[in-house]
C-alpha cells in the first residue's frame, strides 16, 4: 500500500497526558489521534470531521521519534477564574492570575508514515505537503506550539510477518512476539500508555501500552508484523 513520509518538527510541543490536570505532563511524541489532526489541518478539514474522515477503518500511521527526547517544565500565567472572576484584574482577595506549572518536549521532530483506503484524499495530502499548501497553521499539541513539516517521498510499504527486526517507529506491545524484546547496551527504553483510538465525540475507543527508545534508537524484537518503508521498520495503529 502507498505510504507517505513526512517529518514535522518545531521547537516546542506539548501533548497532554490525559491523567494530569492542575499540572499538565506531555507524551514524549503526538499519540495517534493527535498526528490524524495535524493531517486534517494540512488537509483543511473540519476538527468536527477528522476523526471520522481518518477513522482506524480508513487511516493507518505510525510515528517515529527522530530527536532526542529533552523536556522541560515552564510556568504559564493563566486567567484566574475562580470565585467566577472572568476579568483579568485584580480584586479584593482574587489575584488576576494563576502559574501553571506545564511540561513541554523541547526541540520536537517526528517522522510521519500515512497510508488511507481513500486515494483521491492521500493525494490530495501528498501534494498539500509537497508544495507546502496546507489549510490550516499546523502545530505540535497546543495553537502556540506552531509547526513546520518536510517531505520526504511516497512509497510502497511491504507486510512483513512473524520476523526479528529493528522497529524505528513507536512500538505497541500487542505487537510483540512473546515478550521477545532484546534490550541493548546504551540505550534508553520507556513505556507509556497512550490513546489509540478516538471517535467524532472525541471519546477515546482504545488504549495501547507503548515502548520507545529515549533518543529515537532502533528497537530489536520478535514482532508478529510489520511494514517495511523505505528500508525501514515500522509498526502502523
Amino acid at each position: 500500500m502507498k505510504t507517505l513520509v513526512f517529518d514535522v518538527f518545531g521547537d516546542y510541543g506539548h501533548f497532554r497526558k490525559y491523567y494530569t490536570t492542575s499540572s499538565p505532563l506531555t507524551f514524549s511524541f503526538p499519540p495517534p489521534p493527535t498526528v490524524k489532526g495535524m493531517l486534517g489541518a494540512i488537509a483543511g478539514i473540519d476538527k468536527k470531521e477528522y476523526l471520522k474522515v481518518f477513522s482506524e477503518e480508513n487511516c493507518k500511521v505510525a510515528i517515529r521519534i527522530l530527536n532526542p527526547i529533552k523536556k522541560i517544565r515552564v510556568g504559564l500565567n493563566l486567567i484566574n477564574t475562580k470565585g467566577n472572576y472572568w476579568i483579568p484584574y485584580k480584586a479584593k482577595n482574587h489575584e488576576a492570575r494563576t502559574q501553571v506549572k506545564t511540561e513541554f518536549v523541547k526541540d520536537a521532530a517526528y517522522r510521519i508514515y500515512f497510508m488511507h483506503k481513500d486515494n483521491d484524499l492521500f493525494e490530495d495530502i501528498v501534494e498539500k505537503i509537497k508544495n507546502r499548501r496546507n489549510v490550516y497553521t499546523l502545530s505540535l499539541g497546543l495553537s502556540e506550539m506552531i509547526a513546520d513539516y518536510k517531505f520526504i517521498g511516497v512509497y510502497e510499504a511491504e507486510e512483513i510477518e512473524n520476523a526479528e527486526v529493528d522497529i524505528l517507529s513507536v512500538l505497541p506491545f500487542q505487537s510483540i512476539v512473546e515478550d521477545k524484546i532484546y534490550f541493548e547496551n546504551g540505550k534508553k527504553y520507556f513505556k507509556e500508555k497512550i490513546p489509540a483510538g478516538m471517535n467524532e465525540d472525541r471519546v477515546v475507543l482504545s488504549y495501547e501500552d507503548v515502548l520507545y527508545e529515549v533518543n529515537g534508537q532502533s528497537i530489536k524484537c520478535h514482532v508478529k508484523k510489520c511494514w517495511e518503508v523505505k528500508g525501514e521498520h515500522v509498526i502502523f495503529f
